[in-house]
Order: C-alpha cells, then structure tokens, then sequence
C-alpha cells in the first residue's frame, strides 16, 4: 500500500473540448490522418453544425482519409442521441462496402490493403472506447461482417479481427464484474437494514482501531474511488441527460433506454462515505474521543487534497457538516478547527466553488508534470462535475432550427 498509486489521468487529459476520452493522453500523436476531411466537411474552420448524414459520411475512412482522432471520439459518443449505435455501425459499414466496392468479385487488393488498416482503426478505437455498444449481438455481426469482406485481401485481418473480439470481450467481463459488485453492495446495506430494525446491532469496531493512519485511509478511499471510477462510461454521461430527438418519430425516448448504474452506484458511494463519517463520529460516548475521531478525518481529509482525492474531501467534510455532528458543540470546542477551516475554505461553493476549480486545475498542472504516479492522480469533486455537465447540456440545443444536429 505504501508503494506508488494507481495512475488515473487527470482532468485536464481526460477531457477534450468535446468530452471525456480516456485515450488522448499528454503527448500522443494523433493516427494518420488522411489528406483532408470526409465529403461535405469543408476544410478550414472548425465544424459547428451538419446534417447527421454529414456527420457519419464525415466519420468513414477511406483509402487516403481517416478522420481525427477528437472526432471520432465526439461523434461516436454524441452520436447516440440521434441514432442507436448498431444503426450507426450499420450505415458506416453499408458506405464503406458502397465507397471500397466491398460487394464485387474480385475485390481490387490493392485499394482494399490501403482502406483496410484505416476501418481497423475505427473498428479498434470504438470497441476500445465504448465496449458496453458491443453487448448488441447487431453489434458484433456489423464488426465482423465488414472485417470478412477485407480478410481475403491480407489474412493478418483475421488477426486483427480475432484480438479485437477477444479485447472487446475482456472488456465486457470486467464491466459484469463491477456491476455484479453493485448489486452485492445494495444486497448487503438492505440486508443490514433489515438486521438493525429486527435486533440490536453487534458491537462494532471504531475507525481508529481498524485503521489509524490518516495517509493509509486515505489512500484507501483513492484506490475505493478509481476502481470505481472505471466502472463509469463516457456515454453513461450523455445517457443520463438524454432527451428525446424532436425530429424522431419512430424511436421510444432514449431516456428510457439509459444505462447509468455506475454513475449512479458513484454517487451513492459518496453518500455512504458521508454517513460513515457522521457514524464513526457519534459513536463514541465521551466527548474527548469524538473529538480524537474529528481530528482524525481532518488529517484524512487533508491527505485526501494532498494525493489530489477532492470527491472523498468532500464527502468527509460534508459528513463533518451533517447536523448530528455539527450541532455537538462541547465536542468541537475540543478539536484543534484551524486545519478543518483550511479544507473548508477551499471546498467553499462561493463565486461556484471558485477555490476548489482553483485548486483543481493546480492539481491537474502538477499531473501533467508529474514523475510518480502518485502525483497523477486527480479525482474530481464528482458531483459538481455532473453538474456542471448538466448545464452545459442545458445551454446547448441538440439540433439547430434548420434540422442540423449542433456540433459545436
């Protein structure tokens, strides 16, 4: 445990102008792009707005065009307000077999070995990015469909194929693992809930004597918080503020369709953090060891916005602030505040939490230039990140009067 810690990216890296992608890390070179954009995407100024069809023709690779890496991941996640996932791998594919003449025999070798690499790529970077798309059996039929109309051209395409499925499959057996984790989480506090209203609860261990090290909890609750962080998709954020299309007729609302337990699962686990601060702190019957358990989340608190953990900083402070601990004022008249008062002050939500962001892109600086992985790790304040995505969906039309799915 006293080793270094898990790397995670920090905010700064994984989140583009247009979202989160967890592949666009410091200092990556972009793939080969091609000499210039999809048809109907004009060269020069940054695309704002185009018709969904635009847009997909715009994400098709060809023999000497591949598109850039933000804009794969942009549209591939923002996509899906518009159309389903397998619909959209669907019409790429149907393009590519239409643009490469995938469909007649003899295939020019020649053409296809340049196309080829191009489609794995995308192919690659999608099941990579969003691997919870390929739970649709339509899904992988579209995938492996396309790969056998190039394979005859090169057999290392089987390969390719072959690692891309197993990758995929890898990927979806950890997301059932951390699922199945959550409902053995909300199994166990219903079942304890039920144990407490039926008879008297056991006699339980104080934090202290379980863990009495600041620095150690703290880490604890990183490494609670990264695993869990991974849990969550990029498009689980879009899923969650998801409207209906005003232009779609004929689907149900993509809201009723949404998958966000884990985001969900991660605000829970920052109220459960808050209720046992609260707990551990009225546990004690004396006065002095309530006051040794408040100095004691103070200091983990304070480790916490050292390792760069401001989601568990702020789930303690606010479990400190809760009205059963607040309102203990013999207790707080024996703990040293000044330290309390200096986390506080930095989690203060005046001028929108203006200390705290202050404090986020330092954290996310010191990232960027860090040489141990300890230092990498920036873990935001979650629930103010979901708000502030909330209103940047709100302030945002999903399309334009003119039917233009809103790009910029």
């Amino acid at each position: 445990m006293q080793g270094g810690m898990p790397q995670t990216l920090c905010s700064s890296t994984m989140f583009t102008p247009s979202g989160f992608s967890p592949h666009l890390v410091p200092g990556e070179e972009s793939p080969q792009d091609g000499p210039g954009p999809g048809p109907g995407i004009p060269e020069g100024p940054q695309l704002t707005s185009a018709s969904l069809d635009t847009l997909i023709q715009h994400l098709v690779p060809t023999a000497d065009y591949y598109p850039e890496k933000a804009y794969v991941f942009t549209f591939l996640l923002s996509s899906r307000l518009f159309i389903p996932p397998h619909e959209l791998l669907s019409r790429v594919c149907q393009l590519c077999i239409k643009q490469q003449q995938l469909d007649q025999i003899p295939l020019d070798t020649a053409k296809v070995r340049k196309f080829g690499p191009k489609i794995l790529q995308l192919l690659t970077e999608w099941t990579e990015t969003f691997p919870s798309d390929f739970q649709d059996e339509e899904m992988v039929g579209h995938l492996k469909d396309i790969i056998r109309r190039i394979a005859p051209c090169d057999e290392a395409y089987w390969k390719t194929m072959n690692q891309i499925l197993q990758n995929v499959s890898q990927k979806l057996a950890t997301m059932s693992q951390g699922e199945e984790s959550i409902v053995k989480v909300n199994a166990s506090v219903s079942d304890k809930l039920v144990a407490f209203k039926t008879k008297p609860p056991p006699i339980q261990k104080d934090i202290l004597s379980i863990c009495s090290d600041p620095y150690a909890l703290a880490q604890q609750l990183t490494h609670v918080e990264l695993e869990r962080l991974s849990h969550i998709g990029p498009e689980e954020f879009v899923q969650a503020f998801a409207q209906k299309d005003p232009l779609d007729t004929t689907q149900p609302c993509f809201s009723d369709q949404k998958k966000t337990g884990n985001l969900e699962a991660y605000v829970k686990w920052f109220n459960r953090l808050c209720y046992l601060v609260a707990t551990e702190i009225c546990m004690p019957a004396k006065k002095k060891q309530r006051a040794q358990v408040i100095e004691f989340f103070i200091d983990v608190a304070r480790e916490c916005f050292n390792i760069g953990n401001f989601n568990s900083l702020m789930a303690i402070i606010s479990g400190m602030n809760m009205s059963p601990v607040s309102r203990l004022k013999k207790t707080w008249g024996k703990v040293k505040t000044a330290k309390f008062f200096i986390l506080e002050h930095q989690m203060d939500p005046t001028g929108n939490f203006y200390n705290y962001r202050t404090a986020l892109r330092g954290a996310a600086h010191r990232s960027q230039t860090a040489h141990s992985n300890r230092e990498k790790i920036v873990i935001p304040f979650f629930s103010l990140l979901i708000k502030d995505i909330y209103f940047l969906n709100e302030g945002c039309a999903n399309r334009l009067p003119n039917g233009h799915v809103n790009f910029e």
